[in-house]
């Protein structure tokens, strides 16, 4: 028998910094730790430009927290070295200094939560399996509204950035409609995915897709003016449709549709996606209205559900792919 050479696997501590990038990519699916260290820059440019400092380094511990849980737990996770640890935590790091105060035992909760995220994502992947999709982001969106919520009664954490629970009512308001304005909107509606409120972070974020999949970089910027579209014509609230606050949901769920789970060959699959990222608007739309009592964002539950509804029904028609 020939002599073999069996190769060490690389310590965990030189590959954490590269899993960490993957998992920021990850958001927005794309195993690529070049897009996941350009979407950490557009973070940093949007919250230090905003004032909001705290956001980009919530960020940082998010994802660093959740993906060494993965390995701490030594979670049964084939996909744990792509980021697939990590993205939950980083969404979970931006929303914390968002919506409450920047307090000591705000960034304790914010550790819990993000941890929680990677060993509630093993869970609910478990149990959707059966229907053949992952979970998505709902492990981030399931844990922060516990906290969220949990904020209304602990002052440790005030809810100084939630929003204040009242029944939905009609709130148009003008929009300044001239062409720069509209850009800025669109750009803003791809920044919002990690909760940054900056046109210049969202060519950010197009720079990065565009290193990882020119097809996933097309589905954002097409999601996002869809979705800019769909809430001006039907004259949703101004002030949000200014701060891109219907294109994150719809820019995941295209980019899920359009160049992910679907086969992107196909022109079914751009009708299809073109009707989920519509759909995710309005499924915006209804939640925003839902969770207006409680003063809860609604986060990326909008692209979760919608995802789901047109992922399920179509998974053998259009050939999804693994990811």
């Amino acid at each position: 028998m020939g002599n073999t050479t069996s190769l060490a696997p690389t310590p965990v501590w030189r590959d954490f910094p590269r899993t960490t990038l993957r998992g920021i990519g990850q958001v927005m699916f794309q195993d690529n730790a070049w897009t996941g260290l350009l979407f950490l820059a557009g973070i940093f440019w949007g919250a230090y430009s905003e004032g909001f400092p705290a956001v980009a380094w919530g960020a940082v511990v998010g994802v660093v927290v959740s993906t060494l849980t993965g390995y701490l737990l030594n979670l049964s996770d084939d996909n744990g070295a792509q980021g697939l640890w990590g993205f939950n935590g980083v969404l979970v790091g931006c929303a914390f200094p968002t919506f409450m105060g920047d307090t000591v035992w705000m960034w304790i909760a914010l550790i819990l939560c993000s941890a929680m995220t990677t060993w509630v994502r093993t869970a609910l992947n478990k149990v959707m399996a059966p229907w053949k999709v992952s979970s998505f982001t709902f492990p981030f969106v399931l844990s922060t509204w516990f906290f969220l919520l949990a904020a209304r009664y602990m002052h440790g954490m005030p809810p100084v950035e939630e929003s204040v629970p009242a029944f939905a009512t009609e709130t148009v308001g003008h929009l300044d409609m001239s062409f720069g304005s509209l850009v800025v909107y669109w750009l803003k509606g791809i920044s919002q995915v990690f909760l940054i409120n900056s046109w210049v972070t969202g060519i950010f974020f197009l720079a990065a897709l565009a290193v990882s999949s020119w097809r996933a970089a097309l589905w954002a910027a097409v999601s996002s003016a869809i979705s800019l579209f769909v809430i001006i014509v039907w004259q949703g609230p101004a002030a949000d449709i200014a701060n891109g606050l219907y294109g994150f949901s719809a820019v995941l769920t295209g980019i899920a549709l359009g160049a992910t789970f679907c086969n992107s060959g196909s022109w079914r699959t751009w009708i299809w996606a073109v009707l989920g990222v519509i759909a995710t608007v309005f499924i915006q739309a209804g939640m925003n209205a839902a969770f207006a009592p409680l003063g809860l964002a609604t986060l990326t539950g909008p692209f979760c559900i919608a995802t789901w509804l047109f992922l399920i029904p179509g998974y053998k028609m259009f050939q999804p792919t693994s990811n």
